[in-house]
């Protein structure tokens, strides 16, 4: 068929292929200057076209659609056609940015965030600590777990939302205890959703086609990341205890807000859950999604305003990081296939910091004549280096989206989530590595 061979001509240009390797290092470099090009923003008068630029590429969720706009214009260059780009497009599978846009946009609804509050208090009683630090400990337990069953965008955004309005927005709160809750935060989404198979991108990815159910994800990954998680989070809070302690109350909504009836969290749930179960199906999710609309509009008087731009915005930034990403699989799926056990688990976890960790688990599924050793370390060294950066996992541009404003004027830095993420980094591998499966 033509359509065919023109992708198979442009996946397989050598040209392509390097500028499109130079584009997305470009990006990636983007990333860790976002912090600057802020800072740019603010000696330029407010509102100005100057201003206004640098704040756009001091947008971390802007990165990578901009310069997969730089290889999509290449593309239509140097091919001497304005196809060539499209047919490029429309070969890519943009169903896990769309899927993740539409998660976060109803995972933080107002009816989700309570019941999910309810459940970390629920946890926070039963532990035998005061009920600030309790609370904390459940927060980053409880709502990472959660990500086996609601997915990680999901449980990403919950647990986001939950800390910003219970501790990110206490101006008590020193800078290095938010970066260390926000590494904390990254891992322990990034491991906590491997309890199952189909709620961690990574194991997403590689699930279906090499067999992995339930029993095998709880067996090989799902206890060890729940240990690993426990032991991380317990270290943090203990660490920070001194900002954990006294008594605690969950902020009180604004008196016009309404407290959401069960029915309306119940019927939340519900739309959840259908999404989470034709994750695979856009047409399916896009539609739910939209009967989900009309629904929060009729009962808006429980709803906050729904959190389009922001969903949109981690999409966008997930789009454009598949459209970059599909053309790394010329130097990435050699590299992998030379790797023994132990250097592809470091070098899982490494690679994982410099693009997502679900394209490199699904570019080592391509891999012929991989060991069953060697695909356990590809994707456990891939989700426990899930926290190292903002691309290493898909979830981790709603996190920022939404913590970032939390940070000052100049944001989170690149640099100091890479360094709050390291110690829960380095429990998760030893736990992955040292843990025997059941």
């Amino acid at each position: 068929m033509v359509i065919s061979t023109t992708i198979d001509t442009i996946m397989n240009d050598r040209t392509v292929q390097i500028a499109g390797t130079v584009l997305f290092g470009l990006a990636v470099i983007h990333t860790f200057l976002v912090k600057k090009f802020e800072h740019l923003a603010h000696k330029y008068p407010t509102g100005s076209p100057t201003s206004e630029f640098f704040h756009f590429l001091g947008e971390v969720e802007a990165v990578f659609g901009v310069w997969a706009l730089a290889l999509i214009t290449f593309m239509g260059v140097y091919f001497h056609n304005s196809a060539a780009p499209i047919t490029y497009l429309e070969a890519q599978n943009f169903t896990e940015p769309a899927f993740v846009f539409v998660i976060m946009a109803m995972a933080g609804t107002r009816p989700v965030i309570k019941f999910a509050e309810q459940m970390i208090v629920g946890v926070s009683n039963l532990i035998p600590l005061k009920g600030r630090l309790s609370f904390y400990i459940s927060a980053m337990i409880v709502g990472p777990l959660l990500g086996s069953f609601i997915t990680e965008p999901a449980a990403m955004t919950v647990t986001a939302l939950i800390l910003q309005k219970n501790f990110y927005s206490n101006s008590e709160m020193s800078t290095k205890f938010k970066y260390a809750t926000l590494g904390l935060l990254f891992v322990n989404i990034s491991i906590g959703g491997t309890l199952t198979h189909f709620a961690a991108p990574p194991v997403l990815m590689v699930a279906g086609k090499w067999g992995w159910g339930m029993s095998h994800m709880l067996g090989h990954f799902g206890y060890k990341a729940a240990i690993a998680v426990i032991i991380g989070t317990l270290i943090i809070a203990f660490k920070y205890k001194k900002e954990l302690t006294g008594e605690f109350d969950l902020r009180d909504e604004r008196e016009d807000k309404m407290h959401p009836p069960w029915w309306i969290t119940t019927l939340h749930i519900i739309f959840l859950a259908l999404v989470v179960f034709t994750a695979h199906h856009m047409v399916a999710f896009l539609g739910i999604f939209l009967f989900f609309l009309g629904f929060t509009t009729v009962t808006q008087e429980y709803q906050d305003k729904i959190k389009l731009k922001e969903s949109l915005l981690v999409g966008f930034f997930l789009g454009g990081l598949v459209t970059l990403g599909s053309l790394q699989q010329w130097w990435l799926q050699p590299l992998l296939g030379s790797l023994d056990t132990i250097p592809l688990y470091l070098g899982s976890t490494a690679l994982t910091g410099i693009t997502d960790n679900a394209a490199l688990t699904y570019l080592g599924s391509l891999v012929d004549g991989i060991t069953a050793e060697q695909k356990y370390y590809l994707v456990a060294g891939a989700v426990a280096g899930g926290g190292l950066t903002v691309i290493a996992n898909a979830p981790n541009p709603a996190g920022f989206g939404i913590l970032k404003e939390n940070f000052g004027e100049e944001g989170i830095s690149p640099i100091g989530l890479f360094k709050s993420a390291l110690l829960p980094t380095g429990i998760a591998l030893i736990a992955f590595y040292f843990l025997i499966g059941l």
